[in-house]
């Protein structure tokens, strides 16, 4: 459940700013005029992710078991390259968010109504359908059959409304380079485990060998059924039975990924301002 709360929270958190940024923008520059087109944008986006995330939740029900687990396999390996391209540009760009959203928009507002629907929309629209992808993906590698992976990631959407709702006010000040730094690094932990069981679909789907391989087994030591094995099972998308395959795939991405996450930049970091 911790790891689809920070999901929701990290994924969430990210359109909660550009929403915050966008709307503060025009309150401050006198163009309230402006609020309602960029709100319609909002809202198609809102719903275009909503609708992408039943699609792949009512249509996958549909299909056979090995089309179900090789597009399972394949839409979590496409999520986990997203969500990591998504994580190295926040960790690159958030400090220039607000003034790279702030020149689309008085471009939009010299070109129409139109073109502020359609800023919105694709400022918030990229995070939603990025965020209902990884979402599907992560809940289908650690369905455990409750709503606790659904539930943790309302949790943490809520709690990314509120706080971007708090950063809007002026009532909440931290460092977003740090926040995004750190849970940026939980996220790619939690992608690895995604990945590994992505690749474990295809080979249940017959699309990769070595399903019958396994690298180790530990279910005696660490029961999947126990509190703490549904703990790692929920924060880690831990496996006790892991294939070679799996293990070689978690490794190859973990490792290289936090290792050039956590390199230093070669531009000199400038501090990071809350919008406001």
């Amino acid at each position: 459940m911790f790891s689809n709360y920070l999901i929701g929270l990290r994924e969430g958190l990210e359109a909660s700013l550009v929403v915050c940024i966008l709307i503060a923008y025009l309150v401050k520059t006198g163009r309230r005029d402006a609020l309602k087109p960029v709100w319609a944008g909002i809202g198609v986006a809102v719903a275009l992710a909503l609708g992408f995330g039943c699609a792949l939740e009512f249509g996958s029900q549909e299909l056979t078991f090995q089309a179900q687990e090789a597009l399972g396999g394949s839409l979590s390996i496409l999520a986990v390259g997203l969500v990591t391209w998504m994580v190295f540009w926040m960790r690159r760009t958030a400090r220039h968010l607000r003034s790279e959203l702030h020149g689309r928009l008085d471009a939009a507002l010299a070109m129409g109504t139109g073109a502020l629907v359609a800023t919105a929309f694709l400022a918030v629209g990229r995070e939603g359908l990025e965020t209902a992808l990884f979402v599907w993906a992560s809940v289908h590698a650690a369905s455990d059959g409750t709503p606790r992976p659904l539930l943790g990631v309302a949790l943490g959407l809520l709690t990314a409304v509120l706080l971007g709702w708090l950063f809007y006010r002026g009532a909440l000040r931290i460092n977003l380079s740090k926040f995004f730094t750190y849970t940026g690094a939980m996220l790619v932990v939690v992608a690895a485990g995604v990945l590994a069981y992505g690749f474990h679909d295809l080979q249940e789907a017959d699309f990769l060998p070595g399903l019958d391989d396994q690298a180790f087994d530990i279910s005696g030591t660490i029961p999947p059924d126990s509190w703490y094995g549904t703990l790692l099972k929920g924060v880690l998308n831990f496996q006790p039975n892991p294939t070679v395959l799996q293990v070689a795939v978690w490794l190859l991405y973990l490792v290289p990924t936090l290792a050039f996450f956590f390199a230093p930049s070669r531009t000199t970091a400038s501090p990071v301002r809350d919008p406001a």
